[in-house]
């Protein structure tokens, strides 16, 4: 029942036999045979008489769903009539985050089309991978990020139709204003290809995966109904970029599903976010820990007010939530962060908890609709307080572009994070380390995250991250790469007093024998440390 007249994805989907186990055993997630996923998000949400609610707010534009609707039609049309897109062509987008992203999102998808995001600063090098990868044919780009796109078109002879928007007015815009608002959604199979996410680096070689609009419509049934519990009253705003999944979920699915109206920055850092949520009133945020951590120690330090009374959730994602940037939240705030673990691989949140169930130093139990349990090598289940591989289950799951590391990923019908977690007695999974990130030093199993967490609640620390270094006689040494805060002296008695800190927070033999100060750590544009950078360090 495919759609696609372009089976370029589907012919490289992974072999049956890679992959992993999907469940669909909640009434919520039976799907009919045929969806197309904007038609349930956008198209439902007009039919049902929501078209005047707010959907998409940016600067100097308020799209109501209608408005919304009727631009993302516009577009499909450019793509369809001008630009001779086929259902299963691949589209790349490349833009900040803004509701004309949003909307070229949305009419690919509904076109039949593949979206394939592309991080805003990501170079020419870069994109030219993603294009030769994904065999890119169409891309619709944000004007102002044209010049390495262009650079990337020159090498890549299979990207025959690039239009621009937000640029002088001669490109998409122009082409949609003249098309007709009225355009019918392609009636995808429900395991037609919807997107293409490509992995956002932390291990350095980025991989795509592909999900279904029915994986689409998974994503939205499970996490944000059973934990997020958003209403139709909710003001959406956040960081992470629409070409992430935590973003693409968060600040645009997500408030899609329920009718909520979602506002995109295109520039959300910890010094211009509390400014927009204040302005826009918003209600639910996504962002990283490490904002949370800049925003609260602003706040803390008398830094300029904004008024974020309006705000009821907080999410975070991308990387593991500090217990000391938890605490140190709610006392700047009074919210509990909602914290919860998700992959590209498994397109958002499977294991997360509210703010009635949060305990200190735990991502949460499994999200409805998941199951997941800590296993050894050999995937057999490990009992309660032993650190294992996490492994995971669902409606959603891992399903690699012509990848050889599809029999990494999945084994044995799990997803296997690359995480190492324990859970206890009640169901708690506690995050220990990427599996990567497991130092073993002196016969002794060390998490880095462990050692940066204790880092983190001394008061001259702004950040940190901890990896493994050779060593002759221990095998490896925890070292740790601080950041501290403005007028904090970086010497060696910083560094005892560091290491001090360390062995009366943790077990001693954690400590850090080595301490770099540092004025950055190297992350990726979603905000993730990127730890293996600091690996390749140590070795050459």
């Amino acid at each position: 029942m495919s759609a696609h007249v372009d089976r370029f994805a589907r012919d490289r989907l992974p072999p049956a036999a890679q992959w992993p186990e999907l469940r669909f055993d909640r009434p919520e997630l039976q799907f009919p045979a045929q969806i197309n996923c904007v038609s349930e998000l956008l198209d439902r949400r007009v039919q049902q008489g929501d078209g005047e609610r707010p959907a998409v707010i940016g600067p100097g534009v308020s799209w109501s769903y209608a408005e919304l609707q009727a631009q993302a039609n516009r577009i499909a049309r450019v793509l369809v009539d001008d630009l001779k897109l086929v259902p299963g062509n691949r589209v790349l987008l490349r833009g900040a985050n803004t509701p004309m992203l949003a909307a070229c999102w949305l009419a690919v998808v509904k076109a039949g089309g593949i979206a394939v995001g592309s991080m805003p600063l990501l170079r020419a090098k870069e994109l030219t991978a993603i294009i030769d990868k994904a065999e890119i044919t169409h891309a619709l780009c944000d004007a102002r990020l044209a010049g390495e796109l262009s650079l990337a078109q020159a090498g890549c002879p299979g990207l025959d139709h690039v239009l621009h928007f937000l640029g002088d007015g001669s490109g998409l815009e122009a082409r949609a204003a003249d098309k007709s608002p009225q355009f019918d959604a392609v009636p995808t199979a429900a395991d037609d290809v919807a997107l293409i996410a490509f992995t956002s680096g932390t291990t350095g070689v980025p991989k795509g995966t592909m999900h279904f609009h029915r994986d689409v419509m998974a994503a939205c049934a499970c996490w944000p109904r059973h934990v997020l519990k958003p209403t139709r009253d909710d003001r959406f705003i956040g960081s992470p970029p629409l070409a992430f999944t935590f973003g693409l979920g968060g600040l645009l699915l997500f408030p899609m599903s329920v009718g909520a109206s979602t506002v995109l920055i295109e520039k959300a850092t910890p010094d211009t976010l509390p400014a927009a949520i204040a302005a826009h009133r918003a209600t639910v945020c996504f962002t990283a820990p490490t904002s949370y951590r800049a925003i609260a120690i602003a706040m803390k330090a008398g830094g300029a007010v904004h008024d974020l009374s309006s705000l009821r959730k907080c999410v975070s994602a991308g990387e593991a939530l500090p217990a000391a940037t938890r605490a140190l939240w709610k006392d700047a705030t009074g919210l509990e962060i909602i914290d919860g673990i998700g992959s590209t691989e498994l397109l958002h949140i499977f294991i997360s908890h509210d703010e009635a169930h949060a305990r200190p130093g735990a991502t949460g139990t499994v999200v409805p609709g998941y199951v997941a349990c800590v296993v050894d090598d050999a995937l057999r289940p490990l009992p309660p307080g032993q650190v294992g591989r996490l492994a995971v289950k669902g409606p959603t799951g891992c399903r690699y572009l012509a990848d050889a590391r599809q029999s990494q990923y999945v084994q044995g019908g799990w997803n296997l994070t690359g995480d190492a977690y324990l859970m206890d007695a009640d169901g708690y999974f506690f995050y220990q380390a990427r599996t990567d990130d497991m130092i073993i030093s002196g016969g002794y199993n060390i998490a880095g995250p462990e050692v940066e967490s204790a880092l983190m609640t001394h008061a001259a620390v702004a950040e940190c991250a901890v990896v493994g270094v050779a060593d002759e006689e221990r095998g490896q040494i925890v070292k740790a790469y601080v950041v501290l805060k403005p007028g904090v002296t970086d010497d060696a008695a910083m560094v005892k007093t560091l290491q001090d800190h360390v062995k009366q927070t943790v077990a001693p033999y954690k400590y850090p024998r080595a301490i770099e100060f540092r004025s950055s750590l190297p992350r990726t544009e979603t905000g993730k440390l990127q730890r293996f950078r600091l690996r390749q360090e140590t070795t050459r």
